[in-house]
């Protein structure tokens, strides 16, 4: 009740046509305000567009009554000068019983000449403010509108006339809650409070509605009578076929849940799943601790609690949980019941034990990383005096690190790649341009992706930089660009802001699902957009076989061309993540760079 604003809580929610979250866009006829659904236009312009044969659609936006079906005038009478409204067969009430009297004729040549009826006082039309017919014998209104009125009760005239006049709220444009009860209906008050707030996500009123007729059907309270997954399985009742509203009904409970459960860090760190939404975390992540024993668990969530508190990436801690919860599971088989009894022979036998279960020596080197790195913290920080000092694992305890055959791409398939024919065979300058920057630049594919709309920067001299915010570093970073990268990113700036406003944050916003426009172009979209491409432009190794690359491969690549050009090996490793002092100081003097050797011809787009 305290958290609900008052705009969220009426029984009836009625979202304007612009809405960010709730609304589609204003349909495309000219004074027609109702959301658009479907080629631009709302559904009720949209089915008369098709019930007229789809005709030239720009030409119907243009011509088409702007009023829906009961705000357009009713048919008059065929009769010429007969003002009243029509009946039957065309002819209005007192027109159609003398065509009866007179046997019913041919209509084509009694209509011209049909009898004169008495007519109304000068100027007076149907109540209705769009309605011009006459009205109907003592009657306000005309034929259709009184038949209206009548099948309504015979409310107040003036009442009725305005209220058929006035703009009519449709199904697709609200979300009315009368039937769920009121705990129900506070609850999803809050979730469409929540999606608003949070704007990165377009939610129709429909789908809602879906969700709303679905709870109506079952005999819960509240949303937190049921998990989620029951919720999920709709246990012997029909469940909405659509992925929209189910996912719609978990975000309301997980929103409701929140509620219950806030409290931050100390609310959360006791359970044995942390819901990392919660505690400030992007998306529906969660750490599970329940595989791993009681004498175990306090320690390892305080590790971890503190690894996060250290600004260290969520999935490097969520590695960690990994290893520990194996060695875990390894000390419950061999019998460990404290950690008191972990000493060097019971890692021995854990050595002996990875060896066996695990093939490839990095996989079995981050277990043996990861459980050191816990046991270095528990000795460190004094977390528990009980683990014994021979608890030790050596540089030596983990396994050699076989030699893996370069990555880098050659050159021909990077001739093909950089191509300018088959860059433009890309149907999307967005990708086309991360393309660019990943060749160009050797950013990893999530920092490119997550490019400000405001990247670039020019030093004294003018010379263009990309300014970039290095997730693997923390911290921003600049890399040199040529001007034919920078105008490929003005060109894209460009577009942005028309489609988006002045107030676009991102240089490659998400097409789709992201009203305010701070969701980036996702890694696996782009991924699949560069397969797709590849095979559009056959790109094939020296062996004739078709290629198959990742993003990443773009960087190994920057990198071998350096050292092509006898560039030494850990210069090249500062370069590529810019923080190195000689990149530094070539921010302040560009040529600093190039009379080093760094800058070079094989580098035309690291270095301009």
């Amino acid at each position: 009740m305290g958290v609900v604003r008052p705009e969220f809580r009426s029984r009836l929610l009625v979202f304007d046509a612009e809405d960010p979250v709730f609304g589609g866009g204003a349909c495309r006829i000219e004074q027609c305000r109702r959301p658009a659904r479907g080629r631009g236009m709302c559904p009720g312009h949209l089915q008369r567009w098709v019930k007229e044969g789809r005709p030239d659609l720009e030409e119907f936006v243009a011509v088409t009554d702007p009023g829906w079906q009961r705000q357009r005038p009713n048919a008059q009478c065929l009769v010429p000068g007969c003002g009243y409204g029509s009946c039957r067969a065309g002819m209005c009430v007192l027109h159609g019983q003398q065509w009866r009297r007179d046997g019913r004729p041919d209509p084509d040549g009694w209509l011209p000449d049909g009898p004169r009826i008495k007519q109304p006082a000068a100027g007076v039309s149907c109540r209705i403010d769009h309605c011009r017919l006459w009205p109907q014998a003592s009657l306000p209104f005309c034929h259709a509108h009184a038949q209206t009125w009548k099948a309504n009760g015979r409310p107040d005239i003036d009442q009725f006339a305005t209220g058929f006049s006035q703009r009519v709220v449709t199904e697709d444009e609200a979300i009315r809650l009368d039937r769920l009860g009121p705990q129900l209906a506070l609850e999803i008050q809050y979730a469409v409070q929540c999606r608003r707030d949070e704007g990165t996500s377009k939610t129709f009123p429909t789908i809602v509605m879906q969700v709303v007729r679905f709870l109506a059907t079952t005999t819960v309270t509240s949303l937190l009578d049921q998990d989620e997954d029951t919720w999920r399985a709709q246990i012997g009742r029909p469940a909405p076929k659509d992925g929209t509203p189910r996912a719609l009904l978990i975000y309301a409970r997980r929103k409701v849940e929140d509620l219950v459960d806030a409290g931050g860090w100390d609310a959360e760190y006791p359970r044995d799943v942390w819901q990392l939404r919660r505690l400030g975390f992007p998306g529906q992540q969660s750490l599970t601790f329940q595989g791993i024993p009681q004498w175990l668990r306090d320690l390892v969530k305080r590790w971890v609690r503190w690894r996060l508190g250290t600004g260290l990436g969520l999935e490097v801690a969520r590695r960690g949980l990994r290893a520990l919860t194996r060695f875990a599971r390894f000390c419950d088989r061999i019998g460990v019941t404290s950690l008191a009894e972990v000493k060097r022979v019971v890692l021995e036998h854990y050595l002996a034990d990875l060896q066996t279960e695990m093939t490839g020596g990095q996989r079995i080197g981050m277990h043996i990383g990861q459980l050191n790195n816990f046991l270095h913290a528990v000795r460190q920080h004094g977390w528990d005096d009980t683990l014994p000092t021979t608890a030790l694992l050596f540089p030596d305890d983990h396994p050699k690190r076989v030699e893996r055959p370069p990555r880098a791409l050659t050159e021909q398939v990077m001739a093909q790649v950089e191509h300018p024919d088959n860059l433009d065979r890309w149907d999307n300058r967005a990708h086309r341009l991360v393309t660019l920057i990943l060749i160009g630049t050797g950013l990893r594919v999530t920092d490119a992706l997550r490019l400000p709309h405001d990247c670039i920067v020019l030093d004294a001299e003018g010379a263009p930089y990309l300014r970039y915010f290095n997730h693997k570093m923390k911290r921003e970073a600049l890399v040199p660009i040529d001007e034919q990268l920078r105008q490929a990113i003005v060109d894209q700036q460009t577009v942005v802001t028309r489609d988006r406003g002045g107030s676009a944050t991102m240089l490659l916003p998400r097409p789709t699902k992201n009203p305010d426009g701070t969701a980036p172009i996702s890694s696996n979209t782009y991924r699949g957009a560069l397969y797709r491409w590849l095979e559009d432009c056959d790109v094939r190794d020296e062996h004739g076989r078709a290629v198959h690359l990742t993003p990443h491969q773009w960087r190994h690549t920057v990198g071998t061309r350096l050292i092509n050009r006898d560039v030494p090996q850990e210069v090249v490793r500062r370069i590529l993540d810019h923080d190195s002092p000689m990149m530094t100081a070539h921010y302040a003097n560009p040529r600093e760079l190039h009379q080093t050797g760094v800058r070079s011809a094989a580098l035309r787009r690291l270095a301009a």
